[in-house]
């Protein structure tokens, strides 16, 4: 059976391992990027294009991986956008971390157009992209989803659908970088408190890690945070505060208090206003903890 004609847009830190693993699979990639230069990192049969139209044109399947909402509206519906290139039933993979209204908006556009519209956002960073161990949320279309599902299987450990709704996963992924979030505030501010008491903030870590607190975020995070580890950069704290800030718009408009969500925001907030925007999200928050403690 001939492979899917595929376009990847987004050669980001997380972008470029997922596109390479495309790659890697045997299937020759369109791929666009606004900085040209990234895509100099894949190895393959691949071909760069200058615009999102022209990459998409004639393609089956479309992935996205951008920063944020803006950068995907523009993609999809901008001076250069792909949207009115895609041929009809070719379907739109965005697995880029955004608001729930953004993907059910790009889903009636899509449908309007004659494409489809899948909703695949990621969690795990740049190294996990790289080695394919992404754990991915879905929504959408049954049908649709189950037509990518090899493509997503190539990307990921585990895909995990939550239904009908464009929005859904989107309302997943938010909720679970949340959860990311105060589990870092939670381990920095317990590693800083046991160092400002005289004891080794890594043997701390590393005894809560394999013990009553043995999970994946805990251990990864946490061996970064008691380390005080933050380069290299995997995820940017202004796009952790992006995070924070869809988040807090859900809670606000289904009028729920999220105190905890609210003391991680502003604690993002704060990394911007130092200009730390560029640096990793988990220096925006444990460094801010250490910063607080004066250490």
């Amino acid at each position: 059976m001939e492979k899917a004609k595929i376009t990847f847009i987004g050669l980001g830190n997380m972008g470029i391992g997922m596109a390479q693993n495309l790659l890697n699979a045997g299937y020759q990639l369109n791929v666009y990027n606004r900085t040209k230069s990234k895509s100099d990192a894949l190895k393959g049969d691949f071909q760069v294009f200058e615009q999102p139209d022209k990459a998409a044109e004639d393609q089956d399947i479309i992935i996205t991986m951008l920063s944020d909402d803006d950068a995907l509206y523009e993609a999809v519906n901008g001076e250069n956008g792909f949207l009115s290139r895609m041929k009809k039933d070719a379907i739109h993979i965005s697995m880029s971390t955004i608001s729930p209204d953004t993907s059910r908006n790009l889903y009636t556009t899509h449908q309007a157009q004659g494409s489809h519209y899948v909703t695949a956002p990621v969690f795990g960073r740049p190294n996990a992209a790289a080695d394919a161990k992404l754990f991915i949320c879905t929504s959408g279309d049954t049908e649709t989803k189950e037509k990518v599902k090899a493509i997503l299987d190539l990307l990921g450990q585990g895909t995990y659908d939550f239904g009908t709704e464009p929005g859904a996963a989107n309302v997943v992924k938010l909720a679970g970088n949340f959860m990311i979030m105060a589990s870092m505030e939670t381990m920095a501010e317990a590693f800083t408190l046991a160092e400002k008491q005289g004891l080794d903030r890594e043997q701390v870590a590393d005894f809560f890690g394999n013990t009553v607190f043995n999970a994946p975020i805990y251990k990864n995070y946490g061996t970064l945070i008691a380390k005080k580890q933050y380069q290299p950069v995997g995820f940017k704290a202004k796009l952790g505060f992006k995070d924070a800030r869809l988040a807090s718009k859900m809670a606000l408009d289904a009028e729920m208090p999220a105190p905890l969500l609210s003391l991680v925001y502003n604690r993002l907030l704060s990394s911007l206003a130092n200009g730390k925007g560029d640096d990793d999200w988990v220096e925006g928050i444990a460094g801010g903890v250490s910063n607080d403690a004066g250490i």
